[in-house]
């Protein structure tokens, strides 16, 4: 009580006193905080209790009223002397020591008020940076202390500054000439403090020698990471280093420092105190202070110096704290989550994930636990997103290797339905939500592995996971399979080449699913029954003798219609080709199949709008890609060799070939996944996927070929269900909703199948003329 009617008194004495040069008054603040320490004798009294936060925040304001009244970028006389009496320095000493209880406190609060109100670049003076360096390492060091808020924004404010001007970090980057004896001497030094007790007596003496070595050299005093200057000292710590190495494993957990396994030898003469404090701090009980950190890391992490980068992957946990916590959260969810709870949880921004359980009407249980890991991954996802280059992909490989493969791959491989469909529904969140280009990569090399070559039966399981995943797509499990075609639709919209190269392309390159004879002389030229060399009757094809005669175009209007063999020859008139084509998809199934045309607004016409919207954002996502215009010129393709299409594409068609016996949100999901490979604008994908008239090489089937098999056996079961026509339309109208539900329909998976039958068709038609009606415009 004393005390504070003595700073009254004082506060009351100083404003009727008249105004001093602001030198002076500077001067007198920083003296009268000084003398404190000469004059007092109880050291255990709480900072508050004193004149010190009056006459540090005295120095604040006139540091910047001098700022003020001076020209920009001129150094006044006060910034003069804490400048060269190494003020900050001794700061930082009182703030270290604590004394009196509560000083750390007002120290940062110093420091950050300084940086942050100061315009002038402080932080290139050695006399600065030096100071805020050795305080950096005091932050964090202890987790959930009093001054825990202070830390952070002392911690933000420099990576502010670092931010604006980011040829600074190098000021940050700590070359350690011993690292062993480096940590060492911090531990005895936090030893020798601990034994003295929090309140060390500094003296007269302590102050003076601060004051004196930039008085008398100018020059700042040795830091603490260099070993000591005196050839005595060295050597006498030299004969200390073997007791204190067994101690360092001591060290290192009393300082709460982790240590990644390969920081010592990628980089071991730098530290970077900045980004450790931080990592610290992140895993602060008070969420607000985890978040700010967080935000300090995405400022770091951003900086465009190279040294800084390399410091930040080899010489900090920075790798290691993103993917143990990814794993961590991972492993807290519970083994089985409703997929649907994993695809609808609200969108997660990191650092937003504040959830009330009572609050939430749509709670589930593990919904905490799971918008935690969504939050967490979402963060990590923008840190590499907005990192600097080198950093991003050594942050992407670490979330590969230590996440994915180690955590992610065991539950994906797993026998168990539950197992498999939970981790499937995870992975499907994952590639919704991941942004970030390097990241993207690194996830798609570990679901599909980095082959390019063309894939051959013998080693479709060369990628486990690759080949796990695809299998699970025909799973006997429905819901196995639809989770599974669903997280590969996100995944070949995707902006990576990679995907669709993996899945498709590589097996397409060499259009060796065509049949191609080279023409003689005798054929160059159209035979006299019009037929065109080389071609297949249609007609006579076995796929097709099931059609009924109304429902197929004569075989000179199919061939009349046929792409050239070669992108040399002429192409012939766009709108007659799409019309040819699109006729060729609406008339494969028969009129007796057929629904849409007795409900209104279910015509072929209402998928063109929507796949135009797709195919322009398809052409907008492959742009970049340069594919070519026009197929590779058959002379330059190796068509001897046998044709695979993969094992992707093989088991869509072998699910689609199956799509009368299927349920029907598996078909539904299915022919997604084909539609959207279709609207790819690659020549090969779209002559191979889109084009009826290609001539296939004997055993090699395509998507047309496919559907042909599946309305040829629909030919023959229409003719065993009596009354056909009015129960398909009935399932049409109970499936749009237009009837109400009623009794249970026989051979309703075959109606069902129908109906999807017919409506792809109409979709694939729509995509082709789409697709066309593009290539055609200039």
């Amino acid at each position: 009580m004393f005390s504070k009617f003595t700073s009254i008194l004082q506060h009351a004495v100083e404003a009727l006193a008249p105004s001093l040069p602001l030198q002076e008054d500077f001067v007198y603040h920083w003296k009268a905080i000084t003398h404190y320490y000469i004059e007092t004798s109880d050291d255990k009294a709480p900072v508050t209790d004193t004149n010190i936060p009056s006459h540090l925040e005295q120095m604040l304001d006139i540091l910047v009223q001098e700022e003020n009244e001076r020209e920009s970028g001129e150094t006044g006389p006060c910034m003069e002397y804490l400048l060269h009496h190494k003020i900050l320095e001794t700061l930082y000493t009182l703030g270290k020591a604590d004394c009196p209880p509560g000083m750390k406190q007002q120290v940062l609060v110093f420091y950050t008020k300084l940086l942050g109100r100061i315009r002038q670049p402080l932080l290139p003076h050695i006399n600065v940076h030096r100071p805020v360096q050795k305080l950096i390492r005091l932050c964090g060091e202890v987790l959930a202390t009093p001054t825990e808020n202070e830390e952070i924004q002392f911690l933000c404010i420099v990576c502010a500054k670092l931010k604006q001007d980011p040829y600074l970090v190098n000021f940050f980057l700590e070359v350690i000439q011993d690292p062993v004896l480096h940590l060492c001497r911090r531990q005895n030094k936090l030893k020798a403090m601990a034994l003295q007790g929090s309140a060390s007596v500094i003296t007269e003496d302590m102050i003076k020698d601060h004051e004196s070595v930039t008085a008398d050299t100018g020059q700042p005093g040795q830091p603490e990471e260099t070993p000591g200057a005196a050839g005595a000292e060295h050597m006498e710590k030299e004969d200390e280093l073997p007791q204190q190495a067994e101690e360092l494993s001591f060290s290192l957990d009393e300082l709460n420092v982790t240590s990644p396994p390969d920081s010592s030898t990628a980089c071991p003469n730098q530290d970077y105190n900045l980004v450790n404090s931080l990592l610290n701090l992140t895993k602060s009980p008070d969420g607000r202070i985890a978040v700010k950190a967080c935000e300090g890391l995405m400022l770091l992490v951003s900086l465009p110096e190279p040294a800084a980068a390399k410091c930040l992957t080899q010489s900090t946990c920075l790798c290691e704290l993103l993917t143990d916590r990814l794993a961590t959260l991972y492993k807290a969810l519970p083994q089985s989550l409703d997929p649907l709870d994993i695809e609808t949880v609200e969108a997660i921004n990191w650092g937003l994930d504040s959830y009330s359980h009572k609050e939430d009407a749509s709670a589930f249980p593990g919904k905490r636990a799971l918008i935690s890991f969504l939050s967490w991954f979402d963060y990590c996802d923008q840190l590499i997103k907005e990192a600097q280059k080198t950093t991003a992909v050594a942050m992407a490989k670490a979330v590969r290797e230590r996440f994915f493969i180690d955590v992610m791959e065991p539950q994906l491989m797993q026998t168990s339905e539950i197992g498999i469909l939970t981790s499937t529904a995870l992975l499907h969140r994952i590639v919704r939500q991941v942004t970030s280009d390097v990241l993207l990569q690194e996830l798609v090399y570990f679901i599909l592995g980095e082959q390019r070559e063309p894939e051959t039966l013998a080693d479709i399981n060369r990628h486990p996971l690759r080949h796990r995943l695809i299998e699970h797509c025909d799973h006997i499990s429905d819901e196995i399979s639809i989770m599974t075609l669903r997280m590969f639709e996100h995944l070949l919209q995707k902006p990576n080449e990679h995907i669709l190269y993996n899945l498709v392309l590589r097996n397409l390159e060499e259009r060796n699913y065509m049949e191609y004879k080279p023409p003689c002389q005798e054929d160059k030229d159209v035979v006299e029954n019009g037929q065109i060399a080389g071609a297949v009757d249609l007609e006579e094809d076995p796929l097709f003798t099931d059609l009924s005669p109304d429902n197929t175009l004569s075989a000179q209007e199919w061939l009349s219609a046929s792409p050239p063999v070669s992108p040399e020859h002429p192409k012939n008139d766009g709108k007659t080709e799409v019309h040819k084509i699109v006729n060729s998809f609406l008339c494969l199934v028969p009129d007796e199949a057929k629904s849409s045309y007795h409900v209104e607004g279910t015509g072929y016409d209402t998928y063109l709008r929507d796949a135009h919207r797709q195919f322009r954002d398809y052409c907008v996502i492959c742009l970049r890609w340069e594919w070519p215009g026009s197929p590779r010129s058959l002379e330059k393709c190796n068509l001897e060799a046998s044709f695979f299409e993969g094992h992707f594409l093989k088991v869509l068609f072998e699910r689609m070939g199956r799509i009368l016996d299927q349920p029907y949100d598996v078909n539904l999901q299915v022919t997604s996944v084909l539609s959207k490979l279709s609207l790819f604008p690659h020549p090969h994908i779209h002559e191979y996927l889109l084009d009826p008239y290609v001539n296939l090489a004997s055993g090699c089937k395509s998507l047309f070929s496919v559907i042909v098999r599946v309305v040829g056996d629909l030919m023959v079961r229409i003719q065993r269900i009596p009354d056909f026509t009015p129960k398909l339309l009935l399932v049409r109208k109970r499936l749009l909703g237009l009837e109400p539900e009623g009794p249970i329909i026989d051979h309703m998976t075959l109606l069902e199948g129908v109906i999807v039958l017919e409506e792809f068709c109409k979709e694939l038609a729509a995509i082709a003329f789409v697709k066309y009606h593009t290539s055609a415009t200039p």
